[in-house]
């Protein structure tokens, strides 16, 4: 089943567009496919202006939400997976929708390879028996 969180955002956002309002996301910095002006991050989080006239190419998508923004008048490319926004509102009421944070995949190691048991010398003798 395919995650409900990418449609709650996009619905929110829709309202809060539909009523005037400036859309802004909260969300984790710290995950790894996060791509955001690292200057602006506060801890750990980063809060962006996602309202129509503030980005261009905005598209919120099912595993992405990408956009183009000026940051201190410098051009840039955001990309912020949807499992890393902890909050989409509106920024003159509040109003909106928060997330629990989710897991980074990244951040856990790969469990430890188990190593294969070493076959006993007489487990390499070939074990064959007669059947009649």
């Amino acid at each position: 089943m395919t995650s409900l969180k990418p449609y709650l955002i996009r619905a929110i956002y829709d309202w809060i567009v539909d009523n005037d309002l400036t859309p802004y996301l909260i969300v984790d910095a710290m995950h790894p496919e996060a791509r955001v002006p690292e200057q602006y991050i506060q801890d750990g989080k980063i809060v962006l202006n996602i309202r129509p006239q503030a980005v261009e190419a905005l598209i919120l998508g099912d595993d992405t939400i990408e956009f183009n923004a000026r940051f201190s008048g410098q051009p840039m490319h955001i990309l912020v997976p949807v499992s890393s926004v902890l909050e989409i509102s509106a920024k003159e009421n509040g109003k909106g929708m928060s997330f629990a944070p989710e897991p980074h995949d990244f951040d856990e190691p790969p469990p430890p390879v188990k190593p294969a048991k070493k076959p006993s010398p007489s487990s390499n003798r070939p074990n064959l028996r007669i059947v009649k």
